[in-house]
Parts: C-alpha cells; structure tokens; sequence
C-alpha cells in the first residue's frame, strides 16, 4: 500500500527564476546566494564562502550563514502566504557548528509550523560533504501587506 504524496507547501507557480531576479541588486545577491531547488516541503540554496561571506579570521562569518538561513526562511514563508499578506522576521537564532575556510554551503529551509499569524522554519546549512555548518530557526510574523 503506497502512502499518498501530501500537498507541496508552495504554489505551482514558485519558480527559481522568479526568485532569483527578486534577489538582484539586494543583499542576497551581493553575498552570492542562489535560489537552487523548491521541494514540495523545502527551499534550497547556495552560497559562496569567499572573500564577501568571511570574516577577517578566514572562517565563514557567522552573520553570512544567519543572513542565508533568513533568507530562505522568509522567502519560503512568502511563498505560503495568502495574497495581500507578507511574513516578516520577528526572531532567529543560529548555532553555528563546523568551521568553513572555502567551498560553498547549502541551506534548505524547512516549516515546522505554517500558521496564519506566524511562522516557524528550520533551516539547516551544510558543507558539500553534507556535514551541519550551522542550524537555524526562524520565526516570521504574517503581516497584511502595507
């Protein structure tokens, strides 16, 4: 007996492509982060450790993998809300786990709750061997849209 495929959290229209050029010009963008697969219960994403995401140690800065973790976060959270509503960061939180000197990390992002008030998402971040550079949770307020 086969388990039915429960329905994707995000809308058939989300598209890569579409957040990718909502991310130009922007932080996002200037850090290096792209948008690279929407799952049915998951956003992912990449980003650079370089010269723009260390910190004067060589170490991956910690406020660079915070600021991927909200991004996919809040971006994921927007992809869930009804029209003429937005989510907003009221609270994140980050243990930051192995050191990154080079490379490239993956995020993906993760509801635990998907409510129409607030938000909770996980999101995970990894070396290209899969190991956990850094855990986040983030909490977004849904907002009528200003």
């Amino acid at each position: 007996m086969s388990t039915p495929t429960p329905p994707s959290l995000f809308p058939p229209s989300a598209s890569l492509d579409a957040l990718n050029v909502l991310s130009r010009d922007t932080a996002i963008d200037a850090l290096g982060i792209v948008f690279t697969e929407i799952g049915a219960d998951f956003l992912r994403a990449t980003m650079p450790v370089d010269a723009r995401t260390r910190q004067p140690y060589g170490l991956l800065h910690g406020g660079a993998s915070v600021l991927l973790a909200e991004t996919l976060g809040s971006t994921a959270g927007n992809l869930c809300v009804a029209p003429g509503r937005r989510c907003v960061g009221i609270e994140i939180n980050a243990n930051h786990l192995r050191a990154m000197h080079e490379g490239r990390v993956t995020g993906t992002a993760r509801a635990l709750h998907v409510g129409s008030r607030t938000q909770v998402w996980e999101i995970h971040i990894e070396d290209a061997d899969g190991r956990r550079v850094c855990i986040s949770r983030l909490t977004l307020a849904v907002v009528p849209v200003a």
